[in-house]
């Protein structure tokens, strides 16, 4: 069995401004280690997956960046895309990428650069697992994470009958629902849409030809074809969730439990960076008295908190950002309003 890994790495990250950038957004940070999240990614997947075997798609202008910071990385794996064209044609040019080097039965494991895994070596297994039940039904296998908690911000999968071992046939895709239904998914043994898939290229391939109507125009081209056609055939922007899996009758899920979180935003940090006694979650110099469940990041200088809670503070070249946790959710609408010059900072 031939062994692919493909890491989504595009994206802005604005819900980590001011910190983050164009230049160098979330998953160029060290948020949750000493080490940039897609370095952590990497070096996760690299006992079961080797870095010639690996391929890295973003935009266009963070290539060079990547490529400093993933030497093991061959120039050639790390793809950039033309324009945002959304999972579906990110995952399905990384598919006919890999079969016409290695041909259709690879397999391919599929993950985004800006994640937290709390268990290095069961996410690997887990991964496994999902690869086997690819090859055994040629079917699509997403990873569903068993839920913590009723979390609002995250899609839910309707397992017909939850086995770790083999997987189980979807029965229903469900977007992000408010907090009461969250708790209802949750009782009923919903698990966590945590966009990892596993499946070979041929199969995905099939299923993107079948249902991917909004691919129908790209996969037109011949297997010449270059990155820029490809993408600029994309009639509308869509995921792979929505275009693919949410269509087929192929799709197997497989559950996980093992520490995952999506870092969307800097509450979350909360929840997977290490707390003191008071629930507050520093970085850089900061003096804290009489306040818990805070969220401070200071790059330069020093920030001092006094009786207060539930706050993200950043600090970052002369520039202070002070929000609540709760609001640190909607930074995109934050960072629209502000003038350019702020955002240059």
């Amino acid at each position: 069995m031939s062994r692919w890994a493909v890491v989504l790495a595009g994206g802005v990250g604005s819900r980590f401004w001011p910190l983050s950038t164009p230049e160098r957004p979330k998953q160029l940070l060290p948020l949750v280690t000493d080490k940039p999240l897609l370095r952590d990614t990497i070096d996760r997947l690299a006992p079961i997956v080797d870095p010639s075997h690996t391929l890295v798609l973003t935009s266009a202008n963070l290539v060079k960046s990547i490529r400093a910071l993933l030497p093991p990385i061959p120039r050639e794996n790390i793809i950039a895309e033309p324009r945002p064209a959304g999972t579906a044609a990110a995952l399905t040019w990384a598919a006919l990428t890999i079969e016409a080097r290695d041909g259709k039965d690879a397999t391919m494991l599929s993950v985004h650069a800006d994640w937290s895994i709390g268990n290095d070596a069961r996410f690997r297994e887990v991964l496994l697992v999902a690869e086997a039940a690819a090859v055994r039904t040629h079917g699509l296998v997403t990873v569903g994470v068993v839920p913590s908690r009723p979390d609002t911000g995250f899609g839910y999968i309707q397992p017909s009958d939850p086995d770790e071992a083999t997987g189980s046939p979807v029965l229903k895709f469900v977007e992000k629902p408010d907090r009461k239904r969250a708790e209802k998914l949750l009782a009923e043994g919903y698990l966590w849409n945590s966009g990892i898939f596993v499946w070979t290229v041929g199969d995905f391939l099939g299923e993107v030809k079948q249902h991917a109507r909004e691919l129908t125009r790209a996969m037109a081209l011949g297997p010449d074809a270059e990155a820029s056609d490809f993408f600029g055939r994309v009639s509308n922007p869509v995921s792979v969730d929505v275009a693919v899996l949410e269509r087929s009758k192929k799709v197997t899920v497989v559950p996980g439990s093992f520490g995952w979180d999506d870092v969307g935003t800097w509450a979350a940090l909360a929840r997977v960076r290490t707390k003191d006694e008071f629930g507050n979650v520093t970085s850089g110099a900061v003096h804290l008295l009489d306040g818990c469940d805070n969220v401070v990041h200071v790059d330069s200088g020093t920030v001092v908190l006094y009786g207060v809670d539930n706050l993200v503070v950043v600090a970052r070249n002369g520039l202070t950002l002070v929000t609540t946790k709760e609001k640190a959710a909607d930074l995109k609408r934050l960072v629209e309003s502000l003038p350019p010059m702020e955002l240059k900072k």
